[in-house]
């Protein structure tokens, strides 16, 4: 019987992947190294947008080789006023990057955001991750749902006092929804 291979993930984002502002350290990538037997290597780069992401994509990703990436970002670029177009652009571009490489992609939404307009235009990206990764069989790991309550409110007790930041609870909360068997190895 064929063995599995060994699974190494990259998370590919900004400061929500890196673990800002405590460290990676309590990132929800270093979360998911203490539960699952797997390499998680944390390309978080705090203040990236997703052109940042892109373009430093070989040396972040492909370089290492992962089994899996997980793709977080585009809230720095709704902050910048990017285009929502511009954003959709580049997140194709790396999960077609990544495919392309035999990396299993998984897709995540952006966290909350406490101020209406940003909100906005978050929640439009937010659809659009979730009907292109459902279209193209993509998992998707909805880290935004974790930050509102049932009435559809941010739940600003997750967040730093900038309204944008994730504080240890918050980490906490996004790593609760993550499934795991999103990173089984594949048989080879």
């Amino acid at each position: 019987m064929a063995q599995p291979e060994r699974i190494k993930v990259v998370c590919l984002g900004d400061s929500i992947t890196w673990g800002f502002p405590y460290g990676p350290e309590y990132s929800w990538v270093s979360m998911l190294t203490e539960v699952l037997e797997a390499e998680f290597i944390n390309e978080g780069i705090n203040g990236n947008t997703t052109d940042n992401m892109l373009r430093r994509f070989y040396r972040s990703v492909t370089k290492h080789e992962p089994t899996h990436l997980v793709i977080l970002g585009g809230a720095n670029d709704v902050m910048w006023q990017e285009s929502i177009d511009r954003i959709v652009h580049n997140l194709q571009s790396m999960v077609k990057k990544a495919q392309e490489d035999g990396i299993k992609v998984i897709m995540a939404t952006p966290t909350a955001i406490d101020h209406r307009e940003v909100e906005r235009r978050l929640n439009r990206l937010r659809a659009w991750i979730k009907g292109f990764a459902g279209e193209n069989d993509i998992p998707v790991i909805d880290f935004a749902a974790a930050y509102f309550d049932a009435e559809g409110n941010i739940r600003s007790d997750l967040l730093m006092p900038d309204g944008a930041h994730p504080n240890k609870e918050g980490y906490k909360a996004m790593f609760k929804m993550i499934d795991q068997n999103i990173f089984r190895a594949e048989e080879v």
